[in-house]
C-alpha cells in the first residue's frame, strides 16, 4: 500500500483530534481527542518506518534500518500510558471538587 494513503488517513485523524480539542468543553472528550492525535502520529511514524525499511532492505537484506520509528512509537505509547493515568486522575479530582467535567468551569478556580 502506498505511503500516501497512510498520510491522508493520519491527516484526517489528526484533524479530527484538533477539531475536537478546540470545539468541545467536556474534559474527557478533549482528553480522548488528544489521544487520537497521538495515535495518528504513531501510525504515521510506523508507516514511514516501514517505507524506510523497505527501501533499505533492497540494498542490504541484513539491515536493521527503518526500525527507529517503531522504537519511537513504543516510547510514545509508554508516555501516553503515563499521561492517561495522570490525566484521568486530574479529571476525577476535578469532578469530585466541582461535580462537572466542563473545562470552562476551571476559570473559576483561579481565585
Amino acid at each position: 500500500m502506498p505511503v500516501q494513503y497512510y498520510i491522508y488517513f493520519c491527516l484526517a485523524l489528526f484533524s479530527i483530534g484538533v477539531i475536537g480539542v478546540l470545539t468541545r468543553r467536556n474534559a474527557i472528550i478533549v482528553f480522548m481527542c488528544i489521544e487520537l492525535m497521538l495515535n495518528a502520529v504513531n501510525l504515521l511514524l510506523v508507516a514511514f518506518s516501514k517505507m524506510h525499511h523497505a527501501a533499505a532492505i533492497t540494498s542490504n537484506p541484513a539491515t536493521t534500518a527503518g526500525i527507529d520509528g517503531q522504537l519511537f512509537v513504543f516510547f510514545i505509547m509508554v508516555v501516553a500510558a503515563a499521561e492517561v493515568s495522570v490525566g484521568l486522575a486530574i479529571i476525577v479530582m476535578m469532578y469530585r471538587n466541582t461535580h462537572s467535567v466542563d473545562i470552562n468551569f476551571l476559570n473559576r478556580l483561579k481565585n
